[in-house]
């Protein structure tokens, strides 16, 4: 470890829409942020191609394109970003206290703010035909991505309540759509299922899996398999959407910040506050409902507003570096 300390007055881990978002404000307020990235700068949106829906973009704009642009924004206003990742923290439960952040195993920084934003990670089926075709008809947001197949036949693999809703969601600009479904019982709450029962493109296959994905620098069909009988038989599809849920990624939050049974951080009513004075949740993190980049940038804002009406609660007789 370093013999001296940088002690930084608001530190942002992640460096998604929320991350930067909160950047970006953070730095306006003259908080003098410092964001670590992360293993993946820029977060989810560096894996999409186009996106269309977010405000201020008429022509879309491509994923990797926004996220860099979002940093130079948060440069521009004085934010530093350093490449590197947060591998353990200890915070401090006082009100005005300083918070503990190891960085890359080696290094030691402490902050009075920390603005958390490291995301969820979308699960996948892990395999190779799947993951060489992200980006290219694999995708893990319907919401995000089914505009580009509108009529057109594309599959869902899931079976609880996001994979219904993303599947009739599809099913209302798609021509058709086959869910596949694991076991041979959907786990959606019955309301849910009704209404998948109740749109007349959206073919349910229970018992089935994905053997393959079709296709070389596209999707262009499935090829699927009965885990009882084992028969396979392909369908021709120009998209493949993998709704199995996503994992926050708060493994080294645990036992310091209260999260829900699945690891989201849990947040103060309508703020972003964590059960720890000085430390915020924005993002993907801490939503599980929306998990939308403007949702995620919002989320961002409000973090670095309440981040700065913290530190003018506060008192404090340290010296920021």
């Amino acid at each position: 470890m370093s013999e001296t300390i940088e002690k930084i007055k608001c530190l942002i881990i992640g460096s998604g829409p929320a991350g930067y978002t909160a950047a970006i404000y953070a730095a306006r307020a003259d908080m003098k942020p410092v964001v670590y990235t992360g293993m993946e700068p820029g977060g989810q949106l560096t894996t999409t191609t186009e996106v269309d829906n977010f405000p201020g973009y008429p022509e879309g704009i491509d994923g990797p394109t926004m996220m860099v642009q979002l940093q130079q924004q948060a440069e521009r206003f004085g934010t530093e970003v350093r490449i590197g990742m947060a591998t353990a923290v200890e915070f401090s439960k006082e009100s005005g206290g300083w918070h503990k952040i190891i960085i890359d195993g080696n290094k030691e920084v402490h902050a009075q703010t920390v603005i958390i934003s490291t995301g969820a990670t979308a699960k996948y089926l892990g395999l190779p035909s799947e993951q060489r075709l992200r980006g290219g008809g694999v995708s893990a947001c319907a919401v995000c991505d089914g505009f580009f197949y509108r009529n057109q036949d594309v599959a869902i693999v899931g079976a609880g309540d996001t994979a219904a809703e993303e599947a009739t969601y599809l099913a209302n600009i798609c021509k058709s759509v086959t869910m596949l479904v694991r076991k041979d019982v959907m786990r959606a709450s019955k309301a849910m299922q009704h209404r998948v029962e109740n749109t007349p493109n959206l073919k349910v296959l229970f018992n089935s899996e994905v053997d393959e994905v079709l296709g070389d620098q596209v999707v262009d069909g499935l090829r699927i398999v009965n885990n009882v009988t084992g028969e396979k038989h392909d369908i021709a599809i120009t998209g493949l959407f993998i709704a199995i849920g996503h994992k926050p990624n708060t493994d080294i939050f645990k036992g310091q910040l209260d999260m829900d049974e699945t690891g989201y951080l849990i947040t103060e009513g309508k703020s972003t506050k964590t059960n720890i004075p000085g430390v915020f949740a924005s993002g993907d993190v801490q939503d599980k409902e929306y998990r939308q980049a403007i949702t995620a940038a919002g989320s961002g804002c409000m973090a670095a507003l309440d981040a700065e009406r913290y530190l003018a609660t506060v008192e404090t007789h340290h010296e920021i570096a």
